[in-house]
């Protein structure tokens, strides 16, 4: 079945079932004044105006419900005093009142935008709504929940939903009812027009499924902030129940079990999407406050993996990193605590279980800050199977053409269901290797290691892929990467060529590997790889893998490979080109105010495009920025920071000496003319401009101007332009301090960090972890 996950944002109220029929405008009159007359009576004579006031009630519900009462202008001229006495019945001591008040306010906020709006912006009327969620009687409660929905079909209802604390309300009052004490679930198909949605079928009454449906609604309308506001106990009990629920979803899901609306029918049919479900789980587990320290400290990583091999850390940066392959011996045995934390992480049996249980981990785009932003773009596909060649690939190399063949003959972006996964095992035995990606999001020790692995590095993120290859066979062709990575040998072994030296100089991340193709390495290093070892390959650098024997080998090995991958990947922002930008930002941005004139404005402008350039030709504007990795504890004679500081010396001189002002307006003329978006590599600076305009209460302002504009300005310009450009340039050089851009930089890493890290909270939470 093609994956259409969409939740259809409207809602429709069921009219009641009532004999008698729609007010008419003599009716109304008389209707209307015996229930103020009833409800005015109650408070003395209860018992004997109850009987009248739940007729009338009932008379105005059902005409509020009839499909012509919202053209009747005599009706809509009683609502106003209507709205008004709603508290009352919301409030009132008998049950059939209190649900009759509640559904009265559901189905007048459907009328119209300008009556939801209304409804939801009445404390009074809020009030007594939530509180009645947590009303005891369940036809209240269940009527609460009905109008709360009601109310969500707009953002002004969700906005004051949420203003009045619905949400907790909701979450507690959900966790009182009474559930099953064994959950089960299936899935149907809500077909609407061209729209296909799963629903869920569980085994929880009416009841407790509205209290759900409302509470996840609400969520999935939430800040993080708001979200936060639910008490600890709350949120965490909530979703246990939540991940719970989802382990037997997505097991439909993966096995691609779908009944009718009519079967199952010791369940219950609710309106809750799958999307909805996996957003809600994804929210609830992204912290937007600090974390505790993490489990698994980078400094262990950094002496188990470094400390074994003969250079150390600082020789491996400073001989090694970016530079040449490094074969690290035995690296893994050494510091058991980490071998075995990878080996408990993923081994054969383990890895069969994460693919049999594993769904799609969605990209997040490179410089997507906003959590929330990711999760709209992504929230229909949330949760659903993995995808061919984006989760998962199937593959060998052939000796003979040295071309990759894939197991799943045309599979590019499709989904892969149970019955797909247990081919693998098939492609196996036939000599395909089987590649997942993103085990970081699938497993919470990898994560932490991968987390403690950026650390070290300096930068937001790291990756982890891991490799099952059969004996005397390769997964992939001879290619390099655009990234640098670490090879750790779980079990088994294999054979690997590294080129002794780069074939493509520190290629970006994201820029095509098409550039350079080969089918065998040239002038290479040859490692055979055990359980335990470690293999550096900087990006750049052509390699291959390849198992060998169909037998035990003399240490008892067997002839396949598990090898897990572990990857720094250095964003643009990170490189050393993006502290250089960085640094042109936080000079610029210390400049007295009417400096910020246009002649500055494109000068600013044209010294980023100038640094852009020089990047392309230079290499060390591509490695990788270490600042971050350099312990706040450190002094400045530490070695790490002697180094950083160096080649922060060498960037500003190699930008003072540049002459780059015509070489970059002939850049730009051509840019113009073929359509090019020349800062599309920068665009990131605007996070530094929002966070610093955000602080100060400004308007934010995109710190870069469009190609066409800036050429304009040039062109009208030139000599003027030119001659900004030259002084700005000198006293920047002259006048950044490297410290003060450090500052900056790290802030810039940590929104990074923060919205990766929650990416990776949101994925385990929908892996069950």
């Amino acid at each position: 079945m093609e994956w259409k996950n969409k939740s259809s944002s409207t809602r429709k109220r069921k009219a009641a079932k009532f004999s008698t029929s729609s007010l008419d405008h003599a009716e109304a009159h008389i209707v209307f004044g015996l229930f103020v007359a009833s409800l005015a009576k109650s408070q003395n004579y209860p018992s004997s105006s109850k009987f009248l006031l739940k007729r009338c009630v009932n008379k105005i519900l059902h005409s509020l419900l009839s499909e012509s009462s919202n053209c009747s202008p005599f009706l809509q001229n009683l609502i106003t005093p209507l709205l008004s006495l709603l508290p009352v019945l919301l409030n009132s001591k008998c049950a059939e009142i209190a649900s009759r008040g509640a559904k009265i306010a559901g189905a007048t906020s459907l009328w119209s935008l300008e009556m939801n709006e209304i409804i939801a912006s009445d404390y009074e009327i809020m009030k007594g709504l939530i509180s009645a969620v947590s009303n005891s009687r369940r036809n209240v409660s269940m009527a609460a929940c009905n109008a709360i929905l009601d109310l969500s079909t707009t953002s002004i209802g969700k906005y004051w939903l949420l203003e009045y604390s619905a949400l907790e309300n909701l979450v507690f009052g959900f966790l009182q009812v009474p559930k099953s004490s064994t959950i089960s679930a299936s899935l149907y198909t809500l077909e609407s027009g061209d729209d296909t949605s799963l629903r869920l079928k569980v085994n929880e009454d009416e009841h407790a499924l509205l209290l759900l449906e409302a509470t996840l609604s609400l969520i999935n309308s939430s800040s993080m902030v708001q979200i936060e506001k639910i008490p600890l106990n709350l949120s965490r009990s909530f979703l246990a129940y939540l991940k719970e629920l989802w382990a037997k979803v997505r097991s439909h899901i993966i096995c691609n079990i779908l009944v009718t609306c009519q079967q199952e029918t010791r369940l219950n049919t609710s309106n809750i999407g799958t999307s909805s479900l996996a957003e809600s789980i994804f929210r609830l587990s992204t912290p937007s406050s600090e974390e505790p320290p993490r489990s698994f400290p980078s400094g262990i990583l950094k002496e188990g993996i470094f400390a074994s091999s003969d250079c150390g850390f600082q020789r491996f940066i400073s001989s090694h990193w970016e530079m040449s392959p490094l074969f690290i011996s035995n690296a893994l045995n050494e510091q058991a605590f980490i071998y075995d934390s990878l080996k408990q992480s993923i081994n054969r049996n383990i890895f069969s279980s994460i693919l049999q249980n594993s769904i799609s981990c969605l990209p997040i785009a490179s410089d997507e800050l906003d959590i929330l932003s990711f999760l709209k773009e992504v929230k229909h596909n949330l949760g659903c199977p993995l995808i061919y060649g984006q989760d998962i690939r199937v593959v060998k190399t052939d000796k003979d053409s040295n071309e990759e063949s894939h197991f799943f003959k045309n599979s590019s972006s499709c989904f892969l269901y149970m019955d797909d996964i247990l081919k693998c095992e098939e492609a196996y035995e036939n000599g395909y290797t089987i590649a997942l990606r993103g085990l970081e999001f699938r497993s919470e020790s990898i994560a932490d290691i991968v987390d403690a692995l950026a650390s070290i590095f300096g930068q937001p993120s790291a990756g982890a892929n891991v490799y099952l290859t059969p004996p005397i066979s390769q997964g992939l062709t001879c290619h390099y990467d655009d990234h640098c990575v670490l090879v750790c040998q779980l079990l088994g072994s294999k054979n690997w060529k590294v080129s002794s030296e780069a074939n493509v100089s520190l290629p970006r991340l994201y820029e095509s590997c098409d550039g350079v193709k080969s089918s065998k390495v040239d002038d290479a290093f040859e490692f055979c790889l055990k359980e335990g070892d470690v293999l550096y390959i900087p990006r750049g650098f052509l390699h291959e893998a390849y198992t060998v024997a169909d037998n035990k080998e003399a240490d008892g090995t067997e002839g396949f490979s598990l090898h897990l991958t572990l990857s720094i990947e250095v964003e643009p922002p990170f490189e050393w080109e993006g502290f250089a930008h960085t640094a042109v930002h936080c000079w610029n941005q210390a400049q007295p105010k009417h400096k910020h004139d246009i002649l500055n404005r494109v000068s600013v402008n044209l010294l980023h495009l100038s640094i852009k350039l020089i990047g392309n030709a230079d290499p060390i504007f591509r490695k990788a920025c270490l600042v971050a990795a350099i312990s706040s504890t450190s002094g400045t004679e530490d070695w790490l920071y002697m180094n950083q500081k160096t080649i922060f010396n060498h960037i500003i001189d190699r930008i003072d000496k540049e002459p780059r002002f015509l070489i970059s307006f002939k850049y730009l003329e051509m840019a113009v003319e073929k359509h090019e978006d020349l800062f599309q590599w920068t665009r990131w600076l605007h996070h530094i401009s929002w966070e610093e305009e955000t602080m100060e209460g400004n308007e934010t302002k995109n710190p870069l101007m469009g190609i066409e504009e800036l050429l304009h300005c040039c062109d009208c310009n030139k000599d003027e332009v030119e001659a900004t450009f030259v002084l700005m340039k000198s006293k920047f050089c002259k006048d950044i301090v490297f410290e003060v851009v450090e500052e900056r930089y790290r802030k810039l890493l940590d929104m990074y960090k923060k919205a990766r890290r929650q990416y990776t909270h949101g994925m385990l939470s929908l892996h069950c972890i």
